[in-house]
């Protein structure tokens, strides 16, 4: 027995927008009832983000009419959007730095002492912003600064803010790129109170697997248009994908075509600085694509930076193909070829406001020069051989790395490494908030890179992409490796089962 939804209360007909000739989205029928949990997809330009902004009123759509509670529209404003109470929780994290939770929380409606001087009301402040925190489990306080806060527990400050007005209907645009196993969770948790209390969401997500616990519907998007709809008896993996991409899951991975070598990347009892009383060995070998699950807070990233230089190893030994070899800062690193694609890449891995063409040069500027002086003619071609090598779509290599979308700016990101000749690639979440087709790109990157000779040690939480792009699997807990796993043995079950540091055994 199947209950009816509610008459939809929001709704879009018709709706398209063109920039420049260019249909970000053309035709789209939307609607929403109360709470109802929608699960929105597509790739990178498929219209996702033009739909939402349409919606949360921050751009205005070329034709088409928005109707709320039966009123017909042809556009709304952000301010209009948010009077009829929408609610948006945007990927890019929206916060100040250098305020705490609470007054990010209700920057700009913050309660205030009477008298003629209206001072924040600090201590209301902390008791309205607690309930919020509360709702969410997080393990931070109200005072805490933004500052201090790690990229998860900013992201579920941005979704504080949400539930601090009331909405009617909130959207969130991956709201659980950044977040572990256990906070995603409890997310759906709330998610779920939020659909239990009548409050519609609109959940954006690249993790399809979030979407078959807790949509409704599933609206798809290709090229600006509404390609299905899937009702929640027909929500799965294989489905979504092919709406999205016209192919299989099964296509999205690409098998190994050779057997790895002897080890490249040899290191033995490293010690960090998080977990400086533990030990982690562990070895890469060529042509190996080794991943490195575990859930957030096992050490992983600490890992990959020490390797990498940028925090000093407090312990243990380090070997490139054979040889011991000494790392006290990325410089010599990459001198000896060995490079890493950091997790947040917008943050540490590119230079935003920066050309495709000079993001791509930097670390080897050397070999732009001519005569000692970096020639405008070499960095330009030197890029334009790794657009055409990883397919980057841009206009031109001149654009800025913040113009392109996840995808393309992971693949920037890779490209500066790749003009380099690596020996070794880290990759910390390769495919963070990069959409499907973009991933089965980069999954092909990097298989082509293993079969060339490249030991390549990929971190990810993302357990599909575990297990269906390693030759091995080495699972940490608690800053040590918990285990190893053959291609036989892999298994979400064995992975997790790792992760939490039981045994398998």
């Amino acid at each position: 027995m199947f209950l009816k939804m509610a008459d939809p209360f929001f709704q879009l007909t018709d709706i398209a927008k063109a920039y420049a000739g260019v249909q970000a989205v053309q035709g789209v029928n939307f609607t929403v009832s109360p709470g109802e949990v929608i699960g929105l997809v597509g790739e990178n330009g498929a219209g996702k983000s033009t739909l939402m902004n349409i919606i949360g009123g921050v751009i205005e759509p070329s034709s088409g009419t928005i109707k709320i509670d039966g009123v017909q529209r042809q556009s709304l404003t952000v301010r209009e959007s948010m009077g009829a109470g929408i609610a948006f929780v945007h990927q890019e994290l929206n916060l100040f730095e250098n305020l705490d939770a609470a007054s990010n929380v209700f920057i700009g409606r913050e309660p205030l002492h009477g008298g003629p001087f209206r001072l924040v009301d600090r201590k209301k402040l902390k008791a309205d912003v607690q309930p919020l925190l509360d709702r969410l489990g997080v393990d931070f306080k109200p005072e805490t600064m933004v500052s201090d806060m790690s990229i998860a527990q900013r992201q579920l400050l941005e979704i504080a803010k949400a539930l601090s007005l009331n909405s009617r209907l909130v959207i969130m645009d991956e709201p659980t790129s950044s977040l572990t196993l256990v906070e995603t969770d409890r997310l759906l948790k709330v998610v779920a109170g939020l659909k239990a209390s009548g409050v519609s969401v609109i959940f954006i997500s690249h993790r399809l697997n979030e979407l078959t616990q807790c949509a409704d519907r599933v609206v798809v998007l290709r090229d600006g248009r509404v390609v299905g709809e899937l009702e929640k008896i027909e929500i799965n993996h294989g489905a979504m994908i092919r709406l999205m991409i016209g192919r299989d899951l099964k296509a999205l991975y690409v098998p190994p075509a050779a057997k790895p070598g002897e080890a490249m990347l040899k290191i033995v009892d490293v010690r960090t600085a998080t977990y400086p009383e533990r030990a982690v060995s562990l070895s890469v070998r060529q042509g190996e694509i080794l991943g490195l699950a575990g859930l957030v807070g096992a050490g992983r990233t600490e890992l990959a930076r020490a390797i990498f230089g940028i925090d000093k190893l407090l312990g243990g030994s380090v070997a490139l193909n054979g040889e011991s070899i000494h790392i006290d800062g990325p410089r010599q690193a990459i001198s000896h070829g060995i490079f890493l694609v950091p997790e947040d890449r917008k943050r540490c891995g590119l230079l935003l406001d920066v050309s495709i063409a000079e993001n791509i040069a930097l670390p080897n500027m050397q070999a732009c020069a001519s005569t000692g002086l970096v020639k405008d003619s070499i960095v330009a071609a030197n890029a334009e051989r790794q657009k055409e090598r990883l397919h980057i779509r841009a206009p031109s290599v001149t654009h800025e790395g913040g113009s392109l979308s996840g995808g393309n700016q992971q693949k920037v990101v890779l490209a500066k490494w790749l003009a380099m000749n690596p020996r070794v690639l880290i990759c910390d979440e390769p495919t963070r908030g990069v959409d499907v087709g973009a991933k089965s790109e980069l999954y092909e990157m990097l298989r082509g890179l293993a079969d060339a000779g490249v030991a390549i040690l990929m971190i990810s939480s993302d357990m599909e992409e575990v297990i269906g792009v390693s030759d091995r699997i080495a699972v940490m807990h608690e800053g040590v490796i918990s285990g190893f796993l053959e291609r036989a043995e892999f298994s979400e079950h064995n992975v997790l089962q790792l992760a939490v540091g039981g045994s398998i055994h």
